[in-house]
C-alpha cells in the first residue's frame, strides 16, 4: 500500500489542492505487531473522516491527496529533521510518535522514542512519497495557473490539555504568521470562514504545520493554508462518529470558502 491516496478532480480543473495528512488509520504489515492491538483498532489523534468531509471538492475541480497510514507510523506534518514547530512549552508528539497526545504509550514495549535509524527508514518509505507527490501536484498546477493554493485539512479533539488548557476554537486558520500565503488569499479565506456560525481564530493556537510552512511560497505564486477544526463540528459529542447533519453544515461553508478562493486565485 502507498502512504497516500490521490483523488483526481472532476470537471473543470481549478488551482487548488487539498492535503489531508492525518486521516490515515492503516499500519504497514512490517510494523503492525509493534503497536498495542487495542489502540490500533481506532488510533487516537486521527483526523477522523476529514477526507470524507471534503470529498465534495473533487466535483469542484479540486485535487485531493490524503494519507493512508496512521500518523503513529510517521507524522506527515512534522519537520523531517524533527525540528520543533512551536517553542511555547506545549507537548508536541515526535515525527515518529511513541505516545498519544495524552502521553499514553502506543508501542507494546512502551518505548520512550523510536530509534533514529528507524525514523530515517520511515522517512524514506512513507514520508517522502507523500511530500514528493504534493510537490509534483503543485508543479503541475503551477504550469497551468498563475496562482496555486495548497489547503491542508485537519481536525482535533475539542479539548487537548497537553496542548492548550482551554477548548479549541471551532475553526483555526493557519498561515505561518501570514507568510505562507498572500494577504488577499488570507483575507478571502478568513472572511469566508467568518460567514458561518463558527468561532474562527487566526494563527492561534495553531499557525500551520510543516506542510503549510514548507510549501507556501507566495512570491512564487504558491500559497498554503491550514484549516484546523474541532471534531465536534462534524462528529458527535463523543468525537467517535460522523454526524451527517453537522458535517453537511460544515461542508456548505467549506464549499463557499473554496469557491471564493477559486475566484481570488483566478483573477
Amino acid at each position: 500500500m502507498k502512504s497516500f491516496e490521490l483523488k483526481q478532480h472532476r470537471g473543470k480543473e481549478v488551482p487548488i489542492i487539498l492535503s489531508v495528512p492525518h486521516c490515515g488509520t492503516s499500519f504497514p504489515d512490517e510494523l503492525g505487531d509493534m503497536y498495542k492491538p487495542d489502540l490500533m483498532q481506532a488510533p487516537d489523534d486521527t483526523d477522523w473522516f476529514v477526507q470524507d468531509l471534503y470529498d465534495f471538492a473533487l466535483g469542484m475541480g479540486i485535487t485531493m491527496i490524503h494519507a493512508t497510514y496512521s500518523r503513529w507510523v510517521i507524522d506527515l506534518n512534522r519537520d523531517p529533521q524533527s525540528k520543533p514547530l512551536y517553542s511555547d512549552g506545549r507537548i508536541i508528539t515526535a515525527l515518529c510518535p511513541s505516545t498519544t497526545f495524552f502521553g499514553e504509550p502506543i508501542y507494546r514495549d512502551e518505548r520512550a522514542e523510536v530509534e533514529q535509524a528507524e525514523v530515517n527508514r520511515r522517512v524514506d518509505l512513507y514520508y517522502r512519497p507523500y511530500h514528493d507527490q504534493v510537490a509534483a501536484l503543485i508543479a503541475e498546477k503551477r504550469k497551468k495557473f498563475d496562482q496555486v493554493l495548497l489547503w491542508d485539512c485537519h481536525s482535533i479533539r475539542q479539548h487537548v490539555p497537553t496542548i492548550n488548557p482551554d477548548k479549541f476554537p471551532d475553526l483555526i486558520l493557519g498561515d505561518a504568521d501570514e507568510t505562507s500565503a498572500s494577504s488577499n488569499i488570507i483575507h478571502t479565506a478568513l472572511e469566508g470562514l467568518k460567514k458561518g456560525t463558527y468561532a474562527v481564530a487566526h494563527n492561534h493556537p495553531f499557525k500551520g504545520g510543516y506542510i503549510t510552512r514548507h510549501f507556501g511560497k507566495p512570491a512564487q505564486g504558491i500559497h498554503a493554508l491550514q484549516l484546523e477544526m474541532s471534531k465536534v463540528m462534524y462528529m458527535d459529542d463523543q468525537e467517535k462518529k460522523y454526524d451527517k447533519e453537522r458535517a453537511n453544515k460544515m461542508r456548505n461553508l467549506l464549499q463557499s470558502v473554496l469557491e471564493d478562493l477559486i475566484k481570488t486565485l483566478m483573477r
